[in-house]
């Protein structure tokens, strides 16, 4: 089975890799891909791949603008950190819909049904998509997080936390209550972790609980500037690139 990647997340496609080797060890990646206009180039110059998986968010823009320029006939898994652009997604080649962090068995499942609908007549119902929407909505995110607190454990909940930044390679969490604990993740895998419509990454070290806001304001460089409740340490900047999607997320 040959299988092309479509996915901008440097970590996320090396456990797609990982992953998709451990099911199917056979399976042979022809590329990692991750952009819209690469992937234009690649489906117009190359033979057609036996399976697709694609994120949704590209460096980009939208993997559904690469269906605008180029055709394809390969069957598509869509993986992405957002639940709203299911529907558009079946409206291409879609096979499954896997929401980030993608969870093995899912990714199990997804490729027994690629394999069933590969080598039989597909026959897509109404209870099909009335089951693949009901697992969306399903997904779960962290609810609580470990901390360490002298020799003893205790956790945060998630509802409790105002942001996590990083200093100095490592992460923490910022409580509503002004309390800081440090936990054992990176900032990307905390990412993946939390509810992207309650937390949204503003730059490398800062993510923000929407609740934190207290103000936005204009900077300088076509960036934006926020004051948090709690104050944070460091200047809480929503890099150029981000505004955007911030402005978005925030309903602006």
């Amino acid at each position: 089975m040959n299988v092309l990647i479509i996915e901008d997340e440097h970590r996320a496609a090396k456990r797609m890799e990982k992953l998709l080797h451990e099911l199917h060890p056979t399976a042979q990646v022809l590329k990692v891909i991750d952009s819209v206009e690469d992937a234009v180039n690649w489906f117009s110059q190359q033979a057609t791949p036996d399976l697709v998986f694609m994120d949704i968010q590209l460096a980009d823009g939208l993997s559904f603008d690469i269906f605008t320029k180029v055709k394809i006939e390969s069957p598509i898994i869509f993986t992405t950190a957002y639940d709203e652009y299911a529907i558009q997604a079946f409206k291409v080649n879609s096979v499954d819909y896997l929401l980030k962090p993608i969870d093995e068995d899912e990714l199990e499942q997804a490729l027994h049904k690629f394999e069933t609908l590969h080598f039989k007549q597909p026959v897509y119902s109404k209870a099909f998509f009335t089951d693949l929407l009901r697992d969306i909505s399903q997904q779960n995110y962290t609810q609580r997080f470990l901390i360490k607190t002298g020799q003893s454990f205790n956790y945060v909940q998630v509802e409790d936390i105002a942001y996590f930044f990083s200093d100095q390679s490592l992460s923490f969490i910022q409580t509503k209550d002004g309390k800081k604990h440090a936990v054992d993740y990176t900032m990307d895998q905390l990412e993946e972790l939390i509810n992207p419509e309650v937390f949204f990454r503003i730059n490398r070290k800062l993510i923000i609980q929407i609740e934190a806001i207290h103000k936005v304001s204009s900077y300088f460089n076509n960036r934006l500037i926020l004051q948090l409740r709690p104050k944070t340490e460091m200047e809480a900047i929503v890099t150029r690139e981000r505004v955007k999607n911030f402005k978005k997320w925030l309903g602006a």
